[in-house]
């Protein structure tokens, strides 16, 4: 529950891609653009998708993550960086929050269910980034509450993108 509403997550079904890429473009450059076709192959490879939902509209998204775990077919600068350095993990591809609805918990509650993911899966540490430039001072200082330490720095996207690369202990 967060500020009286219920809260719940759900695995993503077919029917939420439509929103989940107006949610994802909508939130660029926190998160990179994508179409139709990269969205659902992104959800389809991916080793968890989840959707944060009002438990009175369940079947609206009102956010998403995309997870990954290590030895993923993902060819990501930021996945491969972290695959490199750990094979122990549960790397966040992207986590968004509607716009409007930002600021209510619905990312604490993503995170609570990534979180009990990795430590039923025995996972050491969840991993992902947050961009230094172009700054997401509101993605920094959530993660930072979340306790979430820099591990790294990429340049990315031909150097027009730097990335704190960022772990948190399960």
């Amino acid at each position: 529950m967060v500020n009286g509403v219920t809260y719940s997550t759900r695995s993503l079904v077919p029917a939420d891609l439509p929103l989940l890429l107006a949610l994802n473009n909508a939130a660029v450059p926190a998160v990179n653009e994508l179409d139709a076709r990269a969205l659902a192959t992104l959800v389809q490879h991916s080793h968890l998708a989840l959707a944060v939902v009002h438990d009175d509209a369940a079947d609206i998204a009102l956010g998403f993550a995309i997870l990954f775990v290590a030895g993923a077919d993902y060819e990501s600068e930021n996945y491969r960086w972290f695959s490199a350095r750990s094979t122990d993990f549960l790397y966040v591809d992207r986590i968004v929050v509607a716009d409007g609805h930002r600021g209510r918990g619905l990312g604490q509650v993503l995170y609570d269910t990534i979180f009990g993911a990795a430590r039923r899966e025995l996972l050491a540490e969840v991993l992902c980034e947050v961009n230094l430039q172009p700054r997401n001072p509101g993605s920094l200082a959530f993660h930072d509450r979340l306790g979430f330490t820099e591990v790294g720095q990429l340049s990315t996207k031909g150097d027009t993108v730097v990335v704190s690369l960022l772990a948190a202990s399960v």
